[in-house]
This record gives C-alpha cells, sequence and structure tokens, in this order.
C-alpha cells in the first residue's frame, strides 16, 4: 500500500498512470494513426471519444484521437478507488448507437462497479477496430488557430503537432482531480492515495490506520470497502451529502421490461425525458399533498435506489425551498435510523443546503460503517486540520498517527480538463483567459473566437445532470452532423456570434435563478475550487429541451452561428430569449392546442377564464379577505374584495384593477398577485370590479375606475385603512383604467394619490408600436387578441380618447409618482415604455421596471412563474415606497 508523499501529488494527478506502462501509440500493438494533418483531432478516448471515432469514421472524415491514459475508457480507466461505480442504472448507462451491442453485452448488475464498465468500453473499442486510431499516453499540450489557414495545431506532450481543421474535447466533466486544499500535504511519508487518480494495482489496507479526507462520491463509495479492511479508519468531513441506498444486484424485472419489450421504443424515449433516463415523472407538489401522500411517494421512491427517482419525488422539490425541506427531513430521518450514535447521525444529516443542490449519492452501507467500533467520524467545522505531519494529522487538540492518507477531495469539474489546455483562438485570445470569469459559451457546443472548435458535453449543457451517455450521443451526433453540413456546403469554419452566446449564457443564468442551486457551494457552481468563478456550469433545462434547442438551431438555419468558406452566412439571434419557466409554459399550453379567445363569444371567454383560474395556486395567505359592493359611476353596484396583511393596522390602501382587456375577469381574478403584493407590502388592497365590454362599452370601465378610488378614498377609515394613504394599480386593461383614473383625480380636485403601479398596462390604442408586431403570436396576449378586446371596448374614433388612451392626455404632469412594468416579449411593451418615459418628460418620478424574458401575462403567474418573484417583490418595494 505504499505511494509517494504529497509533495509529488501535483505530478502524479497530471502525469499517471501508475501500472503497466504503455508506450505512446495503441495499448494493443496495432498500428498507429500517425498523420500529422487530419480533418479532425479529438482529445480523449472516453465513452465520447469512441463514439466520435465511430461518427467520424461512419462520415469519410479523417481523424486522430489523444488519450493521456494507457487505454480507453476515460474516467473509468482513471478511477479505481475501491467501489467506484456509475450511479446511473446499466439499463440505461449504455450506447444505444449499436444495436447488436444490446445483446452480445449483458450487464451484471443494476450498477456496474469500473472494472465491468471499463471492459465495456474496451469490449467496444475491439468489437468495431477502434484502437489504430487512438494514440495512447499521450496528452494535448497546447492547440492554436492559424486565422490565415483556417485550422488549428495542436502540440502534444510527446512531440507531435498535428493539423487539423476542427479540434473536438471529448475529455469529461469529471477529469481533473481538485489539488487537495489541506494545510501540510507534503509532510506525510505514508501512503498517499487520491480517489480520481488510484494505482492500477491492487491497494491492501488490512491491519492499517487510514485517514479519509472527504464525503462525496468516491468517498461515501470507498468508505465501505476500505473500513472492511483496515483496523482504524478516520473520516474526515467538511459538508455532509446526502446519500441513499443503491439497493445494488441483479437488473430487477421491472426495470428489465421495458426494454426488453421494446429496446428502440426504450432508447429513444431516453432522449426525450428531462434525465435521459425513462422514468415517470410525478406532477404532485409536496405543498399540496398530505403527509400521507407525502410519505407513500418518498418511500416508492426511495426503494427504487435510483438518483432521478428521490430527485423527483415532488414536481416542486427542486425550485421551492419549502417542498425540498420537506424530502430533506425524510431523508434525514433515514440517516438518523441507519446510524447507532445520534451525534454521529446528526454529523451526518446535512442541513445546510437543499437536498439536490450538491450531487447526491447511492451508496452501499455507507451510514451503517458508522456503526463500526473501528470507524470514526471528525467534523472539520469544528475541529479542523491544523497540519497534516510526517506521521499523521493534526486536528483540534490532538495528533493522531496514520498509515495512509485517502483524498476524496473531488474533481475540477466541467471546466478544468478544458482549460488545462493551452488553447488560442483568433487574434491571440486564449480559451483560459476568456473564460476567467465563467465559461462564456454557446449550447455548451462552441465559444466564439474560437472557430471550429468543440466541446463534448461542456459547460452549458446537461452533461452532469443527465445519464451520460444520452447526452454523449447527442452531441457527438450534433457535431457530426454539422461537420457533414459544412463539407457539403462549401463552409470552412463554423462559430458562435455574440449575440449567441451571450444569450445562451444568460439562459443558463436565469435558469439558475429559478431553481436551488445558487444557494449551495457545490461543484455545479465551480464553488469546490479555490479561485474558480461561481457560476452554474450544467444546464438545468433538462435533456428533452436542451434537445430541442439544438434541433431548433440547426432547422432554424445554424442560428446563432457563422458559417464561412465558399460563401458566409451569418444567421444571428437568441434561441431562448424568454424566461425558462415562461418558455416551458407557452410551450405546454401550445402542446394543449386551446382555442383562442378571440374565437369565443366574450361570455365564453369568461367562462374558459373562470375555468383556468381554478386550477392556479392560491398564492401566499393574508389576515383577512373581506367581501362587498361599492356604487359604480351610474350607481350600478361593484364587487370588490378586500385583502389585509397580516400585521396590525390601520394600514395604507391600494385601490387595484383586474386585467383582462375590459371583457373578461372580476375582482377576484388576480387573487394570487394581490396576495402575494399584499403580503409583501404590508398594505391593503381592495380589488374593485368593473362594468365589462361589449355590455358596457367605454367609457363604463374607466368612469367606473375613478368612481371606485372616490369611494374608497371617502371609506378609508372603516376599511381599515389610514386616511390620505392611498394609491392606485391595475394590471393590463386594469393598468389602463387604473392610469385613468389617476388623471381623472388629478383633473377633478381629488382625491389626492400617494402613486400608481401600472404593470404591463394599455396605454395607447390610437396607433400601432412595433411591439405589437415584434410579439404579436406566440406570447399568450397576440395582437389578434388585443385588437379584439379594443374592438369589445372602444370604436377606432374613440381611442384617441386620453379615457381609453392615456398617454393621450394633453398633459401628464401632477401626476402621483408611478411605477410602470414592462415586458420584453409583451405586444403592449412600446406603449407602456412610451408612457413611461412621456411621464418622466412631464415631471413625474417614474421608476420603470423592464421584466427582461416575461410575457404580457407571465409576472402575475404566483406559484407558476417563478421568475415573476422579483418582479412581484420590486412592485411590492414601490407600493411600500409611496407611502414612506
Amino acid at each position: 500500500g505504499e505511494s509517494p508523499g504529497l509533495d509529488t501529488i501535483s505530478h502524479t494527478l497530471r502525469d499517471f498512470p501508475r501500472g503497466k506502462p504503455a508506450s505512446a501509440g495503441n495499448a494493443k500493438g496495432d498500428p498507429v494513426a500517425t498523420q500529422d494533418n487530419v480533418d479532425v483531432v479529438v482529445a480523449g478516448a472516453g465513452f465520447s471519444g469512441l463514439y466520435m471515432v465511430h461518427k467520424l469514421r461512419e462520415a469519410g472524415f479523417s481523424f486522430r484521437v489523444l488519450e493521456s491514459g494507457g487505454d480507453v475508457g476515460g474516467t473509468w480507466y482513471w478511477n479505481r478507488y475501491p467501489g467506484a461505480r456509475c450511479d446511473i442504472p446499466t439499463t440505461d448507462y449504455t450506447y444505444s448507437w449499436d444495436r447488436d451491442l444490446e445483446h452480445e453485452w449483458t450487464w451484471s448488475e443494476k450498477y456496474a462497479t469500473q472494472p465491468e464498465i471499463l471492459r465495456y468500453a474496451q469490449f467496444v473499442a475491439n468489437k468495431h477496430d477502434m484502437y489504430p486510431h487512438i494514440t495512447f499516453n499521450t496528452r494535448v499540450k497546447d492547440a492554436v488557430w492559424n486565422e490565415k489557414a483556417k485550422t488549428w495545431t495542436v502540440s502534444t506532450d510527446t512531440g507531435e503537432s498535428i493539423t487539423c481543421r476542427h479540434y473536438v474535447m471529448a475529455t469529461g466533466c469529471l477529469s481533473v482531480p481538485k489539488d487537495p486544499d489541506v494545510p501540510g500535504t507534503g509532510n506525510f511519508t505514508g501512503g498517499v492515495y487520491v480517489t480520481g487518480r488510484w494505482p492500477h494495482e491492487k491497494v491492501d489496507f488490512t491491519g492499517r490506520r487510514v485517514a479519509v479526507i472527504g464525503t462525496g462520491s468516491s468517498g461515501i463509495q470507498s468508505i465501505p470497502l476500505i473500513a472492511e479492511e483496515a483496523s482504524q479508519v478516520t473520516i474526515f468531513q467538511r459538508t455532509p451529502n446526502f446519500s441513499v441506498p443503491a439497493f445494488n444486484g441483479q437488473v430487477s424485472e421491472d426495470r428489465m421490461a421495458p426494454l426488453l419489450a421494446d429496446r428502440d421504443a426504450y432508447r429513444e424515449s431516453a432522449k426525450w425525458t428531462r434525465g435521459g433516463v425513462p422514468i415517470a415523472g410525478n406532477e404532485v407538489s409536496a405543498l399540496v399533498a398530505t403527509p400521507e401522500q407525502r410519505r407513500e411517494l418518498f418511500e416508492a421512491a426511495w426503494q427504487r435506489g435510483e438518483l432521478f427517482s428521490i430527485l423527483g419525488v415532488f414536481v416542486d422539490q427542486s425550485a421551492n425551498a419549502e417542498a425540498n425541506e420537506i424530502v430533506s427531513e425524510m431523508i434525514r430521518e433515514k440517516i438518523r435510523q441507519r446510524v447507532d450514535d445520534p451525534a454521529t447521525a446528526e454529523l451526518l444529516c446535512p442541513k445546510t443546503y437543499p437536498f439536490g443542490t450538491k450531487r447526491p449519492c447511492l451508496d452501499t452501507n455507507y451510514y451503517e460503517t458508522y456503526n463500526k467500533p473501528h470507524v470514526r467520524l471528525v467534523d472539520l467545522n469544528s475541529t479542523p486540520i491544523k497540519t497534516i505531519t510526517a506521521n499523521g494529522i493534526t486536528f483540534g487538540n490532538e495528533t493522531v498517527e496514520f498509515d495512509d492518507i485517502v483524498y476524496a477531495t473531488g474533481f475540477d469539474a466541467m471546466t478544468g480538463a478544458i482549460v488545462n489546455v493551452d488553447i488560442t483562438g483568433k487574434n491571440g485570445n486564449t480559451l483560459k483567459k476568456k473564460w476567467e470569469h465563467g465559461p462564456l459559451q454557446y449550447l455548451g457546443l462552441m465559444t466564439k473566437d474560437f472557430p471550429n472548435f468543440f466541446m463534448i458535453t461542456g459547460p452549458g449543457s446537461p452533461s452532469v445532470l443527465s445519464n451520460m451517455m444520452v447526452s454523449i450521443e447527442q452531441h457527438v451526433d450534433w457535431i457530426t452532423d454539422t461537420l457533414v453540413h459544412m463539407r457539403n456546403s462549401g463552409f470552412d469554419t463554423i462559430e458562435p456570434t455574440q449575440t449567441a452566446e451571450d444569450g445562451w449564457v444568460a439562459h443558463g443564468s436565469d435558469f439558475a435563478d429559478i431553481s436551488l442551486m445558487k444557494e449551495t457551494n457545490s461543484w455545479y457552481m465551480g464553488a469546490n475550487v479555490p479561485g474558480k468563478p461561481r457560476v452554474m456550469l450544467p444546464y438545468l433545462g433538462g435533456v428533452e429541451g436542451y434537445r430541442k434547442v439544438c434541433n431548433e438551431v440547426v432547422d432554424r438555419g445554424y442560428l446563432g452561428f457563422t458559417l464561412e468558406g465558399e460563401k458566409s452566412q451569418t444567421n444571428d439571434g437568441v434561441i431562448r430569449a424568454v424566461q425558462p419557466d415562461v418558455f416551458i409554459v407557452l410551450d405546454m399550453m401550445a402542446q394543449m392546442g386551446l382555442p383562442p379567445l378571440e374565437t369565443m363569444t366574450p361570455e365564453g371567454a369568461r367562462e374558459f377564464n373562470a375555468a383556468s383560474g381554478a386550477m392556479r395556486p392560491p398564492g401566499p395567505e393574508v389576515g383577512e379577505m373581506v367581501d362587498g359592493t361599492l356604487p359604480g359611476a351610474d350607481g350600478t353596484p361593484l364587487e370588490y374584495r378586500l385583502y389585509r396583511p397580516k400585521s396590525k393596522g390601520p394600514h395604507p390602501v391600494v385601490v387595484y384593477f383586474h386585467g383582462g382587456g375590459w371583457v373578461i375577469g372580476n375582482q377576484v381574478s388576480d387573487e394570487p398577485m394581490i396576495r402575494d403584493l399584499v403580503s409583501q407590502s404590508d398594505t391593503i388592497f381592495v380589488s374593485v370590479n368593473y362594468r365589462h365590454a361589449p355590455e358596457a362599452r367605454f367609457p363604463a370601465a374607466a368612469d367606473d375606475a375613478f368612481a371606485a378610488v372616490q369611494w374608497v378614498n371617502d371609506h378609508t377609515a372603516e376599511l381599515g385603512g389610514i386616511p390620505g394613504q392611498l394609491a392606485v394599480a391595475g394590471w393590463s386593461a386594469g393598468g389602463n383604467v387604473a392610469a385613468v383614473a389617476a388623471q381623472l383625480a388629478r383633473d377633478n380636485g381629488g382625491p389626492a394619490l400617494k402613486g400608481q403601479l401600472l404593470l404591463t398596462p394599455v396605454t395607447d390604442g390610437s396607433k400601432t408600436y412595433p411591439s405589437l408586431n415584434d410579439n404579436a403570436e406566440g406570447f399568450m396576449l397576440t395582437r389578434s387578441l388585443m385588437n379584439w378586446f379594443w374592438d369589445q371596448y372602444a370604436d377606432t374614433a374613440q381611442r384617441s380618447d386620453p379615457k381609453a388612451s392615456p398617454l393621450k392626455a394633453a398633459s401628464l404632469a401632477g401626476l402621483p409618482p408611478t411605477t410602470i412594468v414592462t415586458a420584453q416579449f409583451d405586444p403592449l411593451r412600446d406603449e407602456g415604455d412610451a408612457y413611461a418615459a412621456a411621464l418622466s418628460s412631464a415631471g413625474v418620478k417614474v421608476n420603470h421596471i423592464r421584466a427582461h424574458g416575461h410575457i404580457h401575462t407571465s409576472i402575475s403567474m404566483v406559484g407558476v412563474i417563478l421568475s415573476g418573484a422579483k418582479y412581484r417583490e420590486k412592485m411590492a418595494a414601490a407600493v411600500r415606497g409611496f407611502f414612506s
């Protein structure tokens, strides 16, 4: 079990392998590809590199594959630590491109060990005669783009220089071990082992005193087996990890049944799932389910012993902290049941981050190992390591001697293997410099200023959050198809545009913003490596959503790419500009094939709107809701609902008007958003209905709104409000009548208003603004629907009246402080922007909030569109500001 001290660890991590030496070239002794001018150079001969061999050879390209290890297998060549296994079931962690392979290779168990997975890679490479194409024990040192020749020059540590048109990095997401950040690492004279670079020969820990530093995946897998041999095991834990039992063994009949029934259908279905594994999704919310339902669903997922099952117990656990805590606590209950000592059990219970925001683990007897008398857990938060000595470790107030130290300290994930190679693109730009603040890329496949440079499962793609086999095949297929397209179309180079790259990076960040991921310092965020930029590395949109994006990019003529050669083509644009959750809702509605509202009668539209509203989340609780009526402009009783905060009153009061194009909706149709604003602003909202078109056409709604404001002002005290502390608010058509009411209050001697809050308001129906055309279709409120609303409400000649179009008022001076929210993909965006600008020019204090990636309806969708929450927070803050 002897190994060199950690003073040589950096060399060890980079310049392995230990084990049988192999000369540069093919490990099997076959002829080595020695061409120094090829179409494609591929770095890496793991599962990505092997499939690249198959696809490039099939497409007729010349190529070289360079591999730093002594054989194929990638991560499964290097990661030979005890207990190393896949955490995706072997029914799914397998190639799909070779149909015969399905029958020629049978996995021995549910989760295969590293030796078996390595044998699988070798079997594939032998069967398809891939070894002659791979140069082993050869590491890419640097790659430089020659702009004049339109080629890459790839240099290796063996002295080779290879020229190629295209350079593909198939280096894997978890292939560069992280240097241990422990003081005194070079002092230890005993055995030193790093899980990510384990010796190729058996390491015998029998009778030895072993320290294991780290309790991530490799620690959780290796600790039980090390403890079976060692006489003493001390585990140093900084952050406990969530782990569930793998229940490994033979593949169950129910797991095999769909695969055996139709292998092609099973493999195809995997491509159109969130995680790349065909598994039924659960649409139950943890917040809605009863305790009994929660327990039933959790136990079923627990017993499956699969990551995607436990990660998907409830539909809302990845985005809602309360839902996540329900799952987290049930897992902690299981840990307490498995560990005998209560104090040790509590140390092993993760409590500082949401479940799933660090990579969960699958284990075999991990927690039970702590019940053994020779196994000890040390909490580094209370007793940090002071230094490693020549013979052991000093921590807290003691020094313990060890024979061996095992570093299970993880990887420089996703970007490490890429930036560790010196890659120089156009104008001398280096990738390391470009990515110093985070990986700037398009689709996780390419990056601007680095033409013909491709990454397989790179940052910005689903990669480590998916079944890697499915993601690998999708990337290799896309890259090869692109190379064929370029060859057939006379293009020499391809690279992303700046617009497309910026848009994709923003899209990835938008996804992270609506998840719980950013709350945790994980390797998903790059937070495990000191000095590494803290950004979300994998794409959170899932395998299915990502595949749709990549296909759409191609179908739209390589949107976001510049291709040059015999001809030049730039198809600039952003593939996913709307917020991710907005897109999901729009996509779902498009698949439902609902009839457009404008094809219905007003009565039918109202019934449809009411039925849709009945299915939405209710919004947060408020202190009290009181229904009543007040007189409209013509004496017609108008229904209202008063929403009171939980805090002790009296409170300021906001008179609120609902959306619905003056045709649909009522005093409760915007209730979830009103409840949210009430709870955040600590303000009374009185939501008032108004007469609807076409039964009561213009100016009935506007006159009713002003009458309601006057009535509430006169009855503020009895409503529990503070006299003189009054504002108006409204959404869409409600924003229109709120703005009109504010103008009428100014022009008719009051009441004096402290402010107006207008969410995506209608402000000018007298002209066509560009956004009415740019956002005419596909964003819920369409141009045709808006025209229908106007036709129901007002004649064309009436639309220039300030009561219909508040932007047309002779003067906007003297209006109260105004907060206007406009949405990027709203047909009404430009007229809202114009109203904000006109108010400001008139001397009105304006707070203009532009909602990036949102549509007309999305900010109001509480509990459905999570990305709208930050804008509602700003709206609530604006309301508080009116009265401060």
